[in-house]
């Protein structure tokens, strides 16, 4: 036999194997087909565990920042902590004199440190600020969503020149980018522009010091809205002119912000005076307006305790004042919908108007197809009259 009948041979015989065993090979440049039925419970098993849907967290330690806040550091007691990215957030639900609701808080730990550290601030007439502030204690439970939210660093748009803009809490997701870059040694340039009223409501302000000092790549200034007699250090507002003094030139940098409302606002209209795309801006808004009736295009004269009925199809009619946003007027007669971010952002809490009007502010990001086809955000939506919804 001569060599080329012997390659000739060897070929033919290769082919007869690949052919009795090509219904377990892959045809070139072809995956494994996950969706087969043989594979379904190796992939839940995988999708559940980096990216659950709910769950158990228990109160391990709670550490105090200021006279207004403290932080809860939780650790999971029915699975592992799942992945995520600095900056996201989780949402906590739990049970208030009877009313069970929830709340977002961003994760201020940085991602594995093998606990989650949620960090809440007391608001003057708030529901759950003051509960998880003087009623929540170590060893306790509760239930959450999974990490969620895009409010973080992506090296490909962001680049590594970045300002982060913060305001009271909204320092928390910040917390869990900056932790995360200086522990990790991350090649990122961040300057950190953090206003407050007054001294004693900085949170953190101790561990940014001390992470300024030590890190040459990250700067903090903090701004004094309402400085004591004497302060020396840096006053005033976020605005333009004082952004341009402490970060320089802003073109090649990416802007962060996350804060109340009314400081979004100022800080927007001040990067907009200093010629700062809207793509190198990146924001997380915290919850509803304060104070709806003072939001752009609220009906003159209608007053914020004026109470509705709200028809919920094939459930029950509850009152909802106008002032108040519907999810809360519908979790506190008893009524579970679902709900992720309270800002108006992620459309997890969305509702059928059947009829009726609804004020929504503009930070209310319905799609233009849930609009036409009658949809709203329950997060950010007032009643101006009697409704009727669908959840």
């Amino acid at each position: 036999m001569t060599m080329k009948q012997i390659r000739w041979f060897l070929d033919v015989r290769e082919y007869r194997r690949v052919s009795r065993n090509r219904k377990t090979l892959r045809e070139p440049g072809q995956g494994t087909d996950y969706t087969q039925e043989r594979f379904q419970d190796v992939v839940r098993r995988v999708v559940s565990r980096i990216h659950p849907r709910s769950m158990s967290l228990r109160v391990t330690e709670i550490v105090p920042r200021t006279p207004t806040s403290r932080s809860l550091r939780l650790e999971r007691i029915d699975g592992p902590l799942p992945p995520f990215r600095a900056g996201q957030y989780v949402k906590v639900l739990m049970t208030i004199e009877g009313v069970r609701t929830s709340r977002p808080y961003s994760i201020s730990s940085p991602p594995g440190a093998g606990y989650l550290e949620l960090t809440v601030r007391d608001k003057p007439g708030g529901f759950v600020a003051p509960y998880l502030l003087n009623e929540v204690k170590v060893g306790d439970v509760f239930e959450s969503s999974g990490p969620a939210g895009h409010f973080y660093h992506e090296p490909l748009i962001d680049g590594e020149d970045l300002v982060f803009l913060a305001g009271g809490s909204g320092i928390t997701p910040f917390m869990s980018m900056i932790r995360e870059t200086v522990g990790k040694e991350i090649p990122l340039k961040i300057h950190l522009l953090y206003g407050s009223r007054v001294p004693e409501d900085v949170i953190f302000g101790d561990e940014l010091e001390k992470l300024a000092a030590s890190r040459p790549g990250f700067t903090y200034s903090l701004i004094l809205s309402e400085p004591p007699e004497g302060y020396t250090g840096l006053k005033g507002f976020l605005e333009a002119g004082l952004i341009r003094r402490l970060v320089g030139e802003t073109s090649g940098k990416t802007f962060y912000i996350c804060g109340p409302r009314v400081m979004y606002d100022y800080c927007l209209a001040a990067l907009k005076e200093l010629n700062v795309l809207q793509r190198k801006i990146r924001h997380e808004l915290y919850g509803p307006p304060e104070e709806v009736t003072k939001e752009p295009g609220w009906p003159e004269g209608l007053s914020k305790e004026a109470v509705f009925e709200v028809e919920v199809a094939g459930r029950k009619i509850i009152p909802a004042k106008a002032g108040e946003p519907l999810l809360n007027a519908l979790e506190r007669n008893g009524v579970v919908a679902s709900s992720l971010c309270r800002s108006g952002e992620c459309s997890a809490c969305r509702v059928r108007l059947l009829s009726g009007k609804v004020f929504s502010p503009a930070q209310a990001a319905v799609r233009e197809s849930d609009r036409q086809m009658g949809y709203i955000h329950a997060c950010v939506s007032y009643p101006l009259e009697d409704l009727r919804i669908r959840l």
